[in-house]
């Protein structure tokens, strides 16, 4: 069972720690016993600190609870996965924590930081000097300013570096805990907790965290049907004007639509819809990569390693392989 530990201090936020415990026991095996609701867990999670009588905190700093978390601080050094949920604003990350977070990384435990907050401790650690680290818009300034030596990046959802990843916001959490899950057990467990948690099963760390808003004069109807329809066109050569005749619109109001309600274009989404449903395929069936590509829309198998490369950075056999492998441990 993958082992994660979420650090918890003083003043933190009730979503910031309630999202990961969430997104996180709700992930289980999808065989289950004739009767069950669920399958057996696939996460063991625990919830490490020092603090006693720790405070926790909603928005604009309402005091919402207190608790002792059940665990101390160095017994996430157990874990497969640190989650990082931060400190307040104003206040300095714990010596302690910025210790144990180095060590943890220097024994390859993965990280994964919630929020401004999260981010801000990241920062501290020195891990993610010379990269990028995704943040809440509100707080990017601050953070470079305080952490020049860190590219601060607000347009993204969250950032996976293999080793450390970052969330721009809470809700956007819940996508990098998705994505987690999706690297742990597949797309299928990834898939399952997002219908229960009635969240979207993929949005990409890449896609933008907020989007504008789109001129009340225009129509701006839900893309849904245009998505669905796409869903069904994988295998299929599509191009933009087909989409746009499809919505019934011109190319360059779909574009729009699709940057307003997406944050990315009608081709960008088809691709990584492509890229995904090849990952489902590598987990699920013994096709080679020549027919993946085929039933995914490729073309070619080259077409299609040159896009995992991108987008998966690795290889559609390795991905397969260590896919496997996971599952078989």
């Amino acid at each position: 069972m993958h082992r994660i530990a979420v650090i918890a201090v003083d003043g933190i936020h009730s979503f910031d720690l309630a999202m990961p415990l969430q997104v996180f026991s709700t992930a289980h095996s999808l065989e289950k016993a004739p009767g069950e609701f669920f399958g057996p867990r696939l996460y063991d999670i625990r919830v490490c600190g020092d603090d006693r009588d720790l405070l926790v905190e909603g928005v604009g700093g309402v005091e919402m609870y207190r608790f002792t978390p059940p665990y101390p601080l160095v017994d996430a050094l157990d874990a497969d996965t640190i989650v990082v949920i931060g400190v307040p604003g104003g206040r300095e990350p714990l010596t302690s924590a910025l210790d144990l977070l180095r060590e943890a990384h220097r024994r390859g435990i993965r990280i994964a930081s919630i929020s401004a907050g999260g981010a801000r401790v990241m920062a501290a650690t020195g891990l993610l000097d010379g990269r990028r680290l995704a943040t809440h818009w509100s707080r990017a300034d601050l953070l470079a300013e305080r952490y020049p030596q860190v590219v601060v990046d607000t347009d993204v959802l969250y950032i996976d570096h293999g080793d450390v990843l970052t969330s721009a916001g809470a809700a956007s959490g819940i996508d990098m805990c998705l994505h987690m899950i999706r690297q742990d057990f597949g797309s299928a467990v990834a898939a399952d907790v997002a219908r229960h948690m009635v969240v979207p099963p993929q949005r990409d760390g890449g896609q933008a965290p907020y989007i504008a808003h789109p001129d009340p004069g225009d129509d701006h109807g839900s893309l849904e049907p245009t998505m669905r329809w796409l869903r069904q066109q994988l295998a299929e050569p599509v191009t933009l004007a087909d989409i746009a005749s499809y919505a019934g619109t011109s190319p360059r109001t779909l574009n729009r639509r699709f940057r307003e309600q997406t944050g990315t274009t009608p081709l960008q989404w088809l691709l990584r819809q492509r890229v995904h449903h090849a990952q489902e395929l590598l987990e699920t069936t013994d096709l080679s990569v020549e027919e993946i590509s085929r039933h995914c829309g490729f073309g070619t198998s080259i077409a299609m390693r040159q896009h995992f490369a991108k987008h998966i950075r690795t290889s559609p056999m390795t991905y397969r392989r260590t896919f496997r492998a996971r599952n078989d441990a």
